[in-house]
């Protein structure tokens, strides 16, 4: 009789919980097109030409900002993104690419370790270099991008921790 009763009280509360859960994640800032990429950036630094024009929404870490007459290159070290298009850090990185941005970006606004996400078209790559190692990056041509605060990066996330452990105090 118990368990159904405790039954009868949760199986109500079960998707008004999910649903709670659910609302907290940001949704994405972007919409993908139907030409989007799927493919990271070092996939596509291996044949550039298959992926030519097509659309990415794609984010990491600001390596560097190179400014240039009448254009912007941010490089950047790529990590997946989380469905709210933020980088997930912690993740091994998945290459690197360039962000060519029109006109001038005050480096000051794109620091570097800061974490962002563009949305763009690939435009072709470039031989570069990482280090002493050859490099080939991809070219985003960016028509949007984000630096994520630590808070949008920390917005959505469980708090919750659940286990078993043994605490250890020191007086």
């Amino acid at each position: 009789m118990r368990i159904r009763l405790a039954s009868l009280i949760f199986r109500p509360l079960l998707p008004v919980a999910l649903l709670a859960l659910a609302a907290c994640a940001p949704a994405p800032i972007y919409k993908a097109t139907s030409n989007a990429v799927s493919a990271q950036p070092f996939q596509v630094a291996q044949s550039p030409e298959q992926f030519a024009s097509r659309s990415v929404i794609w984010g990491g870490r600001i390596v560097g900002v190179n400014n240039l007459s009448d254009h912007s290159e941010v490089e950047i070290l790529a990590y997946p993104l989380d469905s709210s298009q933020r980088p997930r850090a912690n993740d091994s990185g998945s290459g690197r690419f360039i962000a060519v941005m029109p006109g001038y970006v005050e480096p000051l606004d794109y620091p570097a370790g800061g974490l962002i996400t563009v949305n763009g078209s690939l435009g072709g790559s470039r031989a570069g270099k990482v280090g002493q190692a050859d490099y080939v990056f991809p070219l985003v041509q960016v028509n949007q991008s984000h630096v994520w605060t630590a808070d949008e990066m920390n917005k959505g996330k469980n708090n919750v921790h659940f286990g078993v452990g043994v605490g250890v105090g020191i007086r």
